[in-house]
């Protein structure tokens, strides 16, 4: 079968929708309402044999009755009904389909004989699947959305540059909630179920050269062809970061995992070697999983561990460094030792009762225009290789002015910086402000400094591997 034509998945030129209904509580109805609230520009063949129109479109009694080229069909029948209609799309000459259906491998028994009988066909005909037991793919540069969730219900992210694969279909619809609330933008979105035909390892051949792709995200329950994933991993890290979420740490959680989708999970401390070996990041939460990915999307990376501060309030600085020398996730970051000259620079520009050495602080006398241009002798300083401001807006002259003024030297400056702001609306409304211009914001200053250290991290990897 052929392993590299995935093309079809994200950008169809015409899709088929096998198994659409008239009730709107039903997900065939809504598969189809998905595509069509898109905005998705191709022909879209709505196939039931017992209907003539749903939704405005003309439907078809089957596949086999739409005269025109098909590229995708995604399929929502009951399971059992499965192997027949695959075996249709084969006729057809349908050479990628979407398997939403489940009951396969996940529930045992039946179900994995099913499954096997599906990819017999799949093979026959040099079919490719994705699934079962999947929601398939939400492209916004394409206006591709194959999920029967109603958006309403569960959010879209806007287009960005953060592609995001799934094993586990209602964990993705949950991040991407969370997406679209944080405003962080996507590239592409996989949930592939069961994986019976297209893993993990395909989806990064793919990722690797999609040119709206700048960091891809993993949730992982188990990770199939080791040797090979970890080959091809690597090689997309060298190209693009990869953060990854491993679940079912715990003996607990493997058990888990093996019961939702039938697969097998391997020991935490092999898993997590492995991905290290690959290049790859590994977070453990969803905050980090993103907080990795947006820091990373931004294209500046750290080439070393020293790491600034700048604050307007001691305590946060305090906390800051607190976490920046408590070894995070063992990367080992340090409090930069600025030169003696970039001391004698700051004194210049700040209040006589400032703290001009690093942690820097401004004190509750900040201005927009003091950030900015402590930010640029701070960036100038070849003893930093990365710059955490922690802005707070509470000090009377701070105003919503901070974005503009940081945004400039974030523009210019190769080195990363990453904001820190912690209080209640007005503050939310800055950050996210921050998010809308790409630059990478945090509500703690716990998480911009584990945010820092995946940029460290990503360094270390880098010029490990360039030196070679």
């Amino acid at each position: 079968m052929d392993k590299d034509g995935l093309k079809a998945f994200f950008n169809p030129k015409s899709i088929a929708v096998i198994g659409v209904s008239r009730k709107p509580e039903k997900i065939g109805y809504q598969l189809l309402r998905s595509l069509i609230m898109s905005g998705y520009q191709g022909p879209i063949y709505p196939i039931n044999p017992k209907a003539n129109e749903i939704q405005g479109l003309k439907v078809y009694p089957s596949i086999t009755a739409i005269k025109d080229y098909v590229d995708l069909a995604i399929i929502a029948v009951p399971a059992p009904i499965v192997p027949r209609v695959l075996e249709e799309c084969g006729k057809k000459g349908v050479k990628n389909t979407i398997i939403i259906s489940g009951g396969f491998k996940e529930v045992g028994g039946e179900g994995v004989k099913l499954e096997r009988e599906v990819i017999e066909i799949a093979r026959k005909y040099k079919i490719r699947v994705m699934g079962p037991n999947c929601l398939g793919v939400y492209n916004p540069h394409t206006k591709l959305d194959t999920l029967f969730l109603p958006p309403e219900k569960a959010l879209r992210p806007k287009k960005g540059n953060i592609a995001f694969i799934s094993q586990s279909g209602a964990m993705g619809v949950a991040f991407l909630d969370w997406l679209a609330m944080e405003e962080i933008g996507l590239s592409v979105f996989v949930s592939y179920g069961n994986k019976a035909d297209i893993d993990e390892v395909d989806l990064l051949k793919y990722l690797m050269n999609d040119e709206n792709t700048k960091v891809i995200t993993m949730y992982l329950e188990e990770i199939a062809n080791g040797r090979e994933f970890i080959e091809i991993a690597k090689k997309v890290s060298v190209k693009k970061p990869i953060v990854a979420i491993k679940a079912g740490r715990t003996e607990a959680g493997v058990k888990a995992a093996s019961s939702h989708t039938g697969a097998l999970a391997g020991k935490d401390e092999i898993v997590s070697a492995a991905l290290k070996k690959a290049g790859m990041i590994r977070a453990y939460d969803t905050h980090e999983l993103f907080d990795y990915a947006r820091a990373l999307a931004a294209g500046k990376i750290a080439f070393g561990e020293n790491i600034a501060i700048v604050t307007d309030g001691g305590g946060a600085g305090v906390m800051a460094v607190d976490k920046l020398t408590d070894n995070v996730r063992g990367v080992g970051l340090k409090l930069a030792e600025l030169k003696e000259e970039t001391i004698e620079k700051l004194r210049r520009i700040l209040p006589p009762f400032a703290i001009a050495h690093n942690p820097i602080d401004l004190t509750g006398n900040a201005t927009p225009e003091m950030y900015r241009k402590v930010l640029e002798i701070v960036t100038n300083d070849p003893k930093v290789d990365g710059i955490i401001a922690i802005v707070l807006i509470h000090p009377p002259m701070m105003n919503e002015t901070i974005v503009d003024q940081i945004e400039e030297i974030f523009r210019k400056s190769e080195k990363p910086i990453l904001i820190a702001a912690t209080g209640g609306t007005p503050t939310q409304k800055i950050l996210l402000e921050y998010q809308r211009r790409g630059i990478p914001s945090y509500p703690e200053v716990e998480r911009a400094v584990k945010a820092m250290s995946a940029l460290v991290e990503r360094g270390r990897f880098l010029k490990k591997i360039f030196k070679k």
